[in-house]
């Protein structure tokens, strides 16, 4: 008997990685809706980060983003060859199931996944989901992490493995979604191979591409019924946007791109 697609829902950051992880899944699952949130406020940002972080940090944190702009002009043509080599496809999904909210932590986005019939709910990019949303209907939510949990939650993870002489857990991790942030439990993990020519701005490109595979595997095992988290790899760690200093002592002191 040919197994049926998984029905999925996804709750969507505005940006081209979940475009390339929508077309990834498109012709593998039925994707009855697509959320997509629109993106927090820079001033919210940077009050959240001053409560977590303190003013230096944060400073430091807004010149490496403004520097981070020369980055990607740099970075631009390897991240085009990664794109064309993983078959990358970033046209956003048809209008007829797009559904743009502010926050996806909303009544109406509870509404709308209380009427479909998933299978599973693919989490990429969002804010920290609402244990409302998440206890809403009795399926699991499943995230992309670029960084293998829980050693490296928080973002930019394969370039904190690398920054720590720690290739071997420089990779992408599948889990489920909880109220934490990467803190549910573990699915499925791959390492990547950062090469030489790669940088800050083409990691998360080899992560979601790795990552890809494991999530279809992750989907079929939710219509099987076969789910089966597991604990990742520890010491537990949060890490956050580099500083501009950071980044360019350890891009001259450890080749940090």
């Amino acid at each position: 008997m040919k197994r049926r697609l998984p029905r999925i829902a996804m709750l969507c950051g505005d940006g081209p990685s979940s475009w390339f992880m929508y077309n990834a899944l498109a012709g593998e699952a039925e994707i009855l809706a697509v959320v997509v949130e629109r993106r927090p406020s820079a001033r919210g940002m940077i009050r959240y980060r001053l409560r977590q972080l303190g003013w230096p940090t944060v400073i430091g944190q807004l010149a490496f983003i403004a520097f981070n702009r020369l980055l990607v002009r740099l970075q631009r043509p390897r991240m085009n060859e990664l794109i064309r080599r993983y078959g990358l496809q970033a046209d956003p999904p048809p209008a007829a199931i797009t559904h743009r909210v502010h926050s996806v932590n909303t009544a109406a986005v509870r509404r709308l996944l209380g009427k479909l019939d998933v299978d599973a709910v693919v989490v990429n990019g969002t804010r920290i989901i609402s244990r409302a949303v998440i206890e809403c209907i009795d399926r699991p939510f499943i995230n992309t992490h670029v960084g293998i949990t829980p050693r490296y939650r928080g973002v930019h993870g394969g370039y904190w493995a690398l920054v720590h002489d720690d290739a071997e857990n420089c990779g992408v991790t599948v889990h489920l979604v909880d109220t934490g942030v990467d803190t549910g439990g573990v699915l499925y993990q791959q390492r990547i191979h950062a090469e030489s020519s790669d940088g800050f701005n083409t990691y998360p490109l080899h992560q979601l591409a790795a990552a890809i595979p494991l999530m279809k595997q992750a989907l079929r095992d939710a219509v099987d019924g076969t789910l089966t988290p597991r604990d990742g790899v520890g010491p537990s760690g949060l890490w956050y946007h580099p500083t501009l200093s950071q980044y360019l002592r350890y891009r001259f002191s450890r080749s940090v791109k």
